[in-house]
């Protein structure tokens, strides 16, 4: 039976790992999106302003308003998930740490670090889009 209740707990540790890169890789994802549209918005300032200083003339204070509160909620809202991630990869940390075994296998799943894997939230690339920003009222 000790056998036994030796593999469950293995096997539990390897599910609470796996469960762990899977919740991190969601709030990776989520994360990235989040920039996306944030950089979206940032372009469609940026176009705005370009395109009222090219007719001679600034920026009306409603537009500049809408668009730098876009930008300011979606860049919040990507900070919060990179804090997620952050705590995420705290909390695995600590999964590791507390539940290790006197198992000698190199295979073992508290071994496994899934910060490893990949990259931190500094390195998810902003991605620059060419659309119009007109196209996206959303913004």
């Amino acid at each position: 039976m000790a056998l036994l209740d030796k593999l469950k707990e293995e096997l539990d540790k390897a599910g609470r790992a796996a469960q762990g890169a899977l919740d991190e890789g969601k709030v990776r994802l989520d994360a990235f999106r989040t920039r996306q549209l944030a950089d979206k918005a940032a372009q469609a300032l940026g176009y705005a302003v370009f395109r009222a200083r090219q007719g001679g003339s600034e920026l009306d204070t409603d537009t500049s308003s809408r668009l730098s509160a876009t930008l300011a909620t979606h860049d919040a809202e990507a900070a919060s998930y990179e804090a997620q991630i952050e705590e995420l990869r705290k909390h695995s940390r600590t999964w590791g740490s507390s539940t290790a075994s006197s198992s000698a296998s190199s295979t073992d799943a508290s071994s496994f670090d899934a910060s490893a894997s990949s990259p931190d939230a500094s390195s998810i690339p902003h991605v620059e889009t060419t659309s119009d920003p007109a196209a996206h009222p959303e913004i």
